[in-house]
């Protein structure tokens, strides 16, 4: 048997929870307010949990998500980030052309007027004076080794300057799963490191549009 990787374990978990949660609405007696829904999912996380129903991959994510449940209550949103994923997981997992989408992503930011940089080394600490424009940086030895006739055969550090949703929206956008951004591994200054890995296999939640 072929073991789950991190993006199968990580739907089933999200259609699992949903298909209960929808099962315990259909309830005429069910209480269906956005508190109600959310005290039953972290509860059916914390069940999850205990009885080991999802791969070990997905643990930490449910650990995450049952203390923001606890500690936010309706404010986790935990139905809606379930459906967000798999909204955003089942198209992405059915792109065979990841580096295809790539190259569509970086065309359509120039056409957006963002500044983009495919041809600069990227080592040590840089800083791009765009002004505060939205920005795309790819090392110019990852963007020719890396992405290679239209494949991405390795992953690929994308160094970009934008808002978090706007970036989350492309990449919905052109069925890409990016990385969170991540600020302390970036090597611009003002920008964010996020990476892509090929046929979407990242090892981590995705950034999510909300």
């Amino acid at each position: 048997m072929t073991e789950q990787s991190y993006n199968q374990a990580l739907v089933a978990l999200a259609q699992a929870g949903l298909a209960d949660l929808a099962a315990r609405n259909a309830n005429p007696g069910s209480i269906k307010t956005p508190a109600a829904e959310s005290h039953f999912l972290c509860n059916w996380m914390v069940q999850s949990l205990k009885e080991r129903r999802f791969s070990k991959l997905v643990a930490e994510d449910l650990t995450r998500w049952i203390r923001e449940g606890r500690s936010k209550g309706a404010g986790a949103q935990l139905p809606q980030l379930l459906q967000r994923i798999e909204n955003q997981y089942l198209p992405a997992m059915e792109n065979a052309e990841v580096g295809q989408s790539l190259l569509a992503l970086i065309a359509d930011l120039e056409a957006q007027g963002w500044l983009v940089i495919l041809d600069c080394e990227v080592s040590g600490k840089l800083r791009l004076d765009s002004d505060g424009q939205n920005s795309l940086v790819i090392s110019v030895e990852q963007y020719e080794q890396h992405l290679v006739e239209g494949k991405l055969i390795k992953s690929i550090t994308l160094y970009m300057r934008a808002d978090e949703q706007l970036i989350a929206q492309h990449a919905v956008k052109h069925a890409l799963l990016l990385s969170q951004g991540d600020k302390k591994a970036s090597c611009i200054k003002h920008h964010k490191a996020y990476r892509l890995y090929p046929g979407n296999r990242l090892p981590a939640l995705a950034l999510l549009k909300a």
